[in-house]
């Protein structure tokens, strides 16, 4: 069923107050996203060599345990490494053919981090604990079903959302810059675990930055803070080119405190606080566009790992925002959309329960006159559900 319906609250711009978190590349609850996921593309890559379609598999449950790490101005050692646990579910064998999980799992996990993190050894500074096993007979069984659309795994609901808030973007923006090769190139001494809280009131955002620097890099703690003044001044010069806000305020690791000597700056060795101070989980860190959005709606399933051919709780997160960019930017005279999708468990996916457009529309615009082309837009979205699950399970779309 479609429903489309006028959208009755306020645009997000017209809050007085707006919250918006990014966690970025390093974070390890980022880490854990990214890393299992990278999992479930490489198995559903190798199910498909060896036997032309994605078997059964869901790698959303992980762990990033903390290490231990000595840190000192100029240099460091690692005590402990990290422990990354690997779970969920696989399938092991089928059609006479072992599939070998644990090394598929392990060796993506590697490369990603190899990919990621400058400074991690995914040889010396991380364990690998691999909990895989296999799944269910009922939920296997989904696989051997008949039908050219797979039936859904669970009974979940997701919701997804467009235009991004000017709030939203600036926060996701300046992650991204941060973390690019670019300022990475520039700037080597910060690390990759970046976390961007936005508050915004009324026309003025405030910006409150986490980065640590790196170890290595640092001689002194005078040197610290004269490194740290000159990459405050790089993001207020970055965020200056949103003209939304009256002002725009950066807030940079308000933790550190002069004359405390190691007590008092925020240092790395790796760049990650999982070496230390911090772990990580799947599901703890952003939704599929990027963003923790605490005035927008929000599901509560983890996207990262599951597979991209029967868990909606993968497939219809990402798919609700991708129809909310289609209607927002197809059909003129729109504010703001919302979008909710609800899966029956064994049902084909391309047939939920529910599909909603909540629509914001412009002043004079009626629902009626967009209820239609919107109406075709989830149709014409689900008649290629399949060709979009396939550029889920190639990774084309980002899930943190």
């Amino acid at each position: 069923m479609i429903v489309i319906e006028t959208f009755k609250g306020k645009s997000i711009t017209e809050h007085r107050v707006e919250i918006v978190e990014r966690k970025g590349t390093g974070h390890p609850d980022y880490m854990c996203d990214s890393i299992m996921d990278a999992i479930s593309v490489a198995l559903s890559k190798e199910y498909i060599k060896e036997f032309g379609t994605i078997l059964h598999h869901n790698i959303d449950k992980g762990l990033l345990a903390a290490g231990r790490a000595d840190k000192r101005f100029g240099s460091g050692k690692v005590l402990k490494p990290m422990e990354l646990i690997i779970g969920d579910r696989a399938t092991f064998k089928a059609a006479g053919k072992k599939i070998p999980v644990a090394e598929i799992a392990i060796d993506a996990a590697k490369k990603w981090i190899k990919d990621n993190l400058r400074f991690v050894d995914p040889e010396k500074h991380l364990k690998y604990r691999v909990v895989l096993a296999p799944g269910s007979e009922e939920l296997t069984d989904i696989f051997l079903r008949p039908g050219k659309v797979r039936a859904a795994n669970d009974t979940s609901a997701a919701v997804g959302y467009y235009p991004l808030s000017p709030t939203e973007k600036v926060v996701l923006e300046l992650e991204r810059y941060l973390n690019s090769k670019r300022f990475k190139d520039k700037y080597p001494e910060t690390g990759e675990d970046i976390k961007v809280m936005g508050l915004r009131r009324g026309n003025v955002l405030d910006l409150t930055v986490a980065m640590p620097f790196l170890a290595p890099y640092i001689k002194s703690e005078k040197d610290y803070f004269e490194r740290k003044e000159t990459v405050h001044k790089e993001m207020l010069q970055f965020v200056e080119r949103f003209k939304e806000f009256k002002n725009i305020e950066v807030y940079f690791n308000t933790l550190d405190e002069k004359g405390r000597g190691l007590g008092g700056i925020y240092l790395s060795l790796l760049g990650t606080s999982a070496e230390d101070a911090d772990s990580g989980q799947v599901g703890r860190g952003n939704r599929v566009n990027g963003l923790i959005s605490l005035n927008r709606p929000m599901g509560t399933e983890a996207a990262a790992g599951k597979n991209p051919v029967s868990h909606v709780g993968k497939i219809y997160n990402v798919l609700a925002h991708k129809i909310a960019k289609e209607i927002y930017e197809k059909i003129e005279g729109i504010k703001e959309v919302y979008v909710l999708l609800l899966s029956r468990i064994g049902t084909p996916i391309d047939q939920p329960q529910m599909a909603t457009a909540q629509v914001l529309l412009e002043r004079g615009r009626r629902i009626n006159e967009i209820a239609k082309r919107a109406e075709e837009i989830f149709e014409q979205e689900f008649s290629r559900i399949n060709k979009f699950c396939m550029e889920l399970s190639r990774g084309e779309y980002p899930i943190c």
